[in-house]
Parts: structure tokens; C-alpha cells; sequence
């Protein structure tokens, strides 16, 4: 049977949402009726216009609130979902005791990318969120290189510190060069014939864990995610690997 999801504003399933967006004209009487019926042609019912702020000599930034007729059926949806649990920071901590060492992790933003915001996050003390990052579990080895990495030179430093996994973040996205070197990394290892030896994390902006999973890796991280996440993840499928279990065939 289908499940059928609308949009939530005032009560269940009412369709309600917001759209926001900026049009290059002054705010005014004249704004405000543009605004509605952009949204009008967005599809939506009815909309009333909430916001209305100039943000430049020429824009004017909008925010629309109206009914939306559309729904979603989440049972006909399929997507690569992210094969762990979640766990708290300590029950991370226990799982890697239990391997009896420490689980060396290595991640740069790679190429020409030069934005060290998604790998600080995930690999530094400081964190991200309210989380520390994974330096600062006990459980875990972690090495930032930083930005502009070439993928020699990563996957050079990664050999060598014994990597058990490989955080590559992608950030620059301008005619999809944030595939083209994820990709190019994957080849390189495969190459050099340790692929299968190493957990390959690919996380960025524009990076879903479909996408990931295209490009030759275990596993992606999108926007949001926090430190405890990715620990989670590699705690656990690096014990499955210490235990010899079999990996996913779509990876």
C-alpha cells in the first residue's frame, strides 16, 4: 500500500510550505504582487507573501506562504541509505576499544579545492554542531592534511600512516569537477591495488550517498552532517572488515 506524505504548516497534512527567492525589483505594492504570483506559478494556493526585504540597489529578497497541492508516496521511493546505526559518542568509544587499537583515519579536500570548512568539522577537536570532531575520540587515529591535496599525495600519506579509512571532501562543484577527482582518487588506488584494503568516505556539499556510491565509494555525507555520524559509520564497518564479513555488492 502507498503512503502518501504532505507537507506539515498548521496540522497534518495540510500542504502548507514556504518558498523563498529573490527577484531583481524594488520592494513595494508592485513587489509583493510579483512575488505572489511567482509563487502562484511555482504552485502555490493562495500564497501570502511574508517577508519582503531589499537586499541590494536592484533585489528584493521574498519569503511566500501557501497551500501546495503536491504529495509524495514514500513507498515507491528507493534510495542508497547509509548502512549504520546511529550510536552516541559512547558506545562509539566502546565498539573501538573493542577492536583493541586505534582506527587511523586520513581525509584532505582534494585537487584544486581550497575549503577546509567540511573536513575541519568531521576530523578536527572543534567539530561541528556541538560535536567534537573525531581527534577527539580515543578510538580514533585522526589525520588532517587539509586543503588542496593532490590524490597522489593522499593517497601517498595514507599508505604510509596505515589508513583503515579515507575521507575525501569535495567542495568545488563548476562543471562537476567534484566528480572528476573523486573518481580520479578511486582509480588511483585501484591502480596501485589496495582499494579494497581502505574505507573510502566522500563527503561535500553537492555529495549524497547515491553519488558516492557511483564514484567507487563506501559511503557519502551530504550537508548537515555532524562528527558522531561518520564515527558511527566507521566503527562499525571497520569491525565488520576486522571480522571478515562480507561487503555490500552495490559498493
Amino acid at each position: 500500500m502507498s503512503k502518501w506524505l504532505r507537507a506539515y504548516g498548521d496540522r497534518e497534512g495540510d500542504g502548507m510550505v514556504q518558498l523563498s527567492f529573490t527577484l531583481a525589483i524594488l520592494p513595494g505594492d508592485r513587489a509583493r504582487e510579483a512575488a505572489k504570483r511567482f509563487a502562484e506559478a511555482h504552485g502555490l494556493k493562495d500564497p501570502l507573501i511574508t517577508a519582503m526585504e531589499q537586499v541590494s540597489q536592484q533585489h528584493t529578497y521574498f519569503v511566500a506562504y501557501g497551500h501546495s497541492a503536491h504529495a509524495v508516496d514514500v513507498d515507491a521511493i528507493d534510495v542508497a541509505e547509509i548502512s549504520a546505526e546511529p550510536l552516541s559518542r559512547e558506545e562509539v568509544e566502546a565498539r573501538g576499544k573493542a577492536l583493541g587499537r586505534k582506527i587511523v583515519v586520513v581525509g584532505a579536500c582534494t585537487g584544486s579545492d581550497a575549503h577546509t570548512v567540511g573536513i575541519d568539522a568531521i576530523l578536527n577537536y572543534k567539530g561541528f554542531g556541538g560535536e567534537k570532531g573525531l581527534e577527539s575520540y580515543k578510538c580514533f587515529d585522526a589525520h588532517n592534511l587539509g586543503a588542496q591535496v593532490e590524490n597522489t599525495e593522499l593517497a601517498e600519506r595514507a599508505k604510509a600512516l596505515g589508513a583503515d579509512a579515507i575521507l575525501v571532501s569535495q567542495v568545488i562543484t563548476q562543471r562537476n569537477c567534484h566528480k572528476e577527482n573523486a573518481a580520479a582518487f578511486v582509480e588511483l588506488l585501484r591502480k596501485e591495488g589496495w582499494r579494497d584494503k581502505v574505507v573510502l568516505l566522500l563527503g561535500g556539499p553537492r555529495i549524497d550517498n547515491k553519488l558516492a556510491l557511483e564514484l567507487g565509494y563506501e559511503v557519502g555525507f551530504g550537508p548537515g552532517t555532524k562528527p558522531t555520524m561518520v564515527a558511527a559509520y566507521l566503527v562499525q564497518e571497520v569491525t565488520r572488515r576486522a571480522k571478515g564479513e562480507k561487503v555490500d555488492p552495490r559498493r
